[in-house]
């Protein structure tokens, strides 16, 4: 159970009289101890060692008061020999070190105690924000807040803007709990989920699965509950791998295992389908986003993610992405939907603005199989305008590239003038699409094909960092990834079912085999410098990770993105543009103290990171043990296990572990009787605190 429920350990048993006997309070234990009875008889007495606790503590019988003493004072001189005799468990060969000395133990027993006491006694801390908290509904199941359609369309937005991103819009909507859909079952484990998913997990229909364009198109090969995107003898659908082929020998190469030789290490996929292009760009060790517009049904975000691939909602539409300028070696568009001459060229300008010095924009589709010379001319009118130079034209695929000397070009009076100093300072975060051309002042300046293949900054590339942007330090950088690997090693020696001993198996009809934390899909919700992303590359782990960066903190992003790593500009006062349950693993340091300087909720930060976490999802915090305590409150309160480890360094910094359970509806209903009858506790117990002062 989780900490609310661990009063019945014997342990916490005799702290929370010791806290009583303290506050002299002692009609507090009887509320408590019945209180307690209710919870025990309210399990239906399932397991014997509940049976016997609950005959101890029941307030009704006076003979069992002594043995309620004996039980106590024998049970924790048990606890204190074992504690500085008995050799460390796994959990606590990471966390902490047990020393021999009766005074030690005996007082992290009783902080131990306090900390559930305080659990179930003082239940402010974020209460009053959760009491109204429900179940969502099954709409709710593949909703994703700030995309309200409909809301939008009330509100007056047209013209494609509703599918935008407005959280004005959503603001101020009742946060409920999101649940697994009906069928939902866990994803099989990389690379095998690359390859075939689960039909029930994500909104697409067959009829919209078979009727996908011919860049996506999939058979149904499998069984009727999944879906296939390999087929028999291994090779891809569609001819993905020859198109990548044919993409690399158009900008000059001999294969596309030589596109790391070009500079290319990262790529945004417009419109990705069901991101097969991406799933092959991965084999090839180049990091490839997924990235496509809000759908109700049949997302590609959804999908891809689900396939363990890296994705996130955005839209070539009124508003800037959410990356910095100079972010990618090439954004590719295959029959994405994008009317790239639209908006006076606005579109293919902020294309230029993600774009790296000498980076390829790559486009397909069957309204473009025409000559070059009769081509759309309104979208190469506006290429000409911002310096890109065609390269290269087969069949239904033209390819562009971004110019290397921006002066030489946009100097010309039919060019679009480049966007003053000013402008480009400000952080790209859904701002309004920009008419000049950006990053030609930027210091980072650089064509991709100068660069090493290694994914590592050079000294000398973060010697010309620390020199235009000094929140960039040096030291910083290096430090993120000691203390990232060093951590890493830690948090994986602990993301085992051995941290709860009540670890609960997964709905289904077969008991998977260990371990039970299967992570791909990671999320750094401060990423800093990207060190937690790099320590993941270094022990060869088989993740990848979306670094987020939050607004209004010290923009990182570039040293990020200049590593071949993705990454994102994020508000945490708002929802992430993400599908709900579609993350293993989140993890941020420091984040928590950040958004209270902020004053933004803590509450809203964790019901949103229980909507885009899976079930069996891991969520590890680092900060300060305040904020850690607070979201350790509020965790327990949403249903996760949740546990506190202090580093036992002299300092205040904690880590709050938890883990999302995968429940279903009945097991909902019975966290939530659970939950009802704490909140009865909260207010007799504080009725009866105040009457004693």
């Amino acid at each position: 159970m989780a900490c609310y429920l661990r009063v019945y350990d014997i342990s916490a048993g005799i702290l929370a009289i010791e806290v009583l006997e303290i506050e002299k309070n002692l009609r507090l234990i009887v509320v408590l101890r019945a209180r307690l009875w209710k919870w025990i008889a309210y399990l239906d007495m399932r397991r014997p060692l509940i049976r016997k606790l609950s005959l101890v503590f029941d307030p009704r019988s006076r003979l069992q008061r002594i043995w309620l003493i004996l039980c106590l004072v024998s049970v924790f001189v048990f606890v204190l020999i074992v504690l500085s005799s008995s050799p460390s468990s796994s959990f606590d060969s990471v966390t902490l070190t047990v020393k021999p000395d009766i005074h030690a133990n005996y007082r992290r027993l009783k902080e131990q105690a306090v900390n559930d006491y305080l659990d179930l006694t003082s239940l402010s801390l974020g209460v009053s924000e959760l009491k109204e908290l429900k179940l969502c509904g099954k709409e709710r199941d593949h909703y994703v807040p700030c995309y309200n359609v409909s809301g939008n369309l009330l509100n007056g937005f047209r013209n494609g803007e509703e599918f935008d991103r407005h959280c004005e819009v959503s603001k101020g909507e009742p946060y409920c709990l999101v649940r697994p859909p009906k069928d939902y079952k866990t994803p099989l484990s990389w690379p095998v989920g690359r390859d075939v998913i689960w039909n029930e997990n994500v909104k697409i229909t067959k009829e919209q699965f078979l009727s996908s364009g011919s860049m996506t198109k999939r058979l149904m090969l499998m069984e009727e509950n999944q879906i296939s995107f390999q087929s028999d003898d291994g090779l891809m659908f569609d001819g993905v791998k020859d198109y990548s082929h044919q993409v690399a020998e158009m900008i000059g190469l001999g294969s596309d295992a030589e596109f790391h030789e070009a500079g290319v290490r990262i790529v945004l996929d417009v419109g990705c389908g069901f991101g097969s292009f991406g799933a092959h760009l991965l084999s090839l060790k180049l990091m490839t986003v997924c990235m496509a517009a809000y759908e109700l049904s049949g997302s590609q975000v959804q999908i891809s993610l689900e396939r363990g691939l890296p994705a996130i909602i955005g839209n070539f539409n009124y508003k800037q992405l959410p990356f910095p300028s100079l972010s990618y070696d090439m954004v590719h568009c295959a029959e994405c939907g994008i009317l790239w001459d639209d908006k006076d060229g606005l579109l293919l300008i902020e294309a230029d603005r993600i774009l790296k010095p000498g980076g390829y924009f790559v486009l397909h589709g069957n309204s473009l199989s025409t000559k070059k010379g009769s081509m759309a001319n309104p979208i190469e009118e506006f290429a000409r305008k911002i310096c890109w130079n065609f390269i290269a034209q087969q069949e239904e695929t033209f390819i562009w590239q971004k110019t290397v000397d921006p002066q030489r070009c946009l100097s010309s009076v039919q060019t679009i003038p480049p966007c003053t100093e000013e402008r480009e300072d400000i952080q790209s975060y859904y701002q309004p699409l920009a008419s000049c051309v950006g990053g030609t002042t930027s210091k980072r300046w650089a064509p991709i094909q100068n660069r090493s293949s290694s994914s590592q900054i050079t000294a000398a590339e973060l010697e010309i960092y620390g020199k235009y942007y000094p929140w960039i330090q040096h030291d910083e950088f290096y430090e993120d990834f000691e203390s990232s690997l060093s951590a890493l090693r830690n948090y994986w020696s602990l993301l085992t079912p051995l941290i709860f001993s009540d670890h609960p198996k997964r709905p289904g009809d077969e008991d998977p085999l260990p371990p039970y934390n299967m992570i791909r899909n990671v999320m750094d919700m401060n990423a800093r410098y990207g060190g937690l992303n790099a320590a993941f590359l270094e022990e060869g782990k088989a993740v990848w990770v979306m670094n987020v960066v939050p607004i209004r903190a010290r923009n990182t992003l570039p040293v990020i993105f200049d590593q071949g790593f993705a990454g994102v500009l994020h508000n945490w006062c708002e929802p992430f543009p993400t599908y709900p349950l579609t993350y293993d693993m989140l993890h941020a340091n420091g984040l928590l103290s950040y958004l209270i300087s902020e004053q933004c909720s803590i509450t809203n930060l964790l019901l949103e990171m229980d909507r885009i976490l899976r079930p069996e999802g891991w969520v590890v915090l680092s900060d300060e043990v305040g904020p850690i305590e607070k979201a350790r409150s509020i965790a327990t309160q949403i249903r996760w296990e949740a546990r506190v480890i202090d580093l036992e360094n002299g300092s205040d910094q904690r880590i709050l572990v938890c883990q999302k359970p995968f429940v279903r509806g009945s097991t909902l209903h019975f966290w939530h009787v659970i939950f009802v009858d704490k909140m009865k506790l909260k207010i007799e117990t504080e009725a009866l605190a105040r009457g004693v002062d």
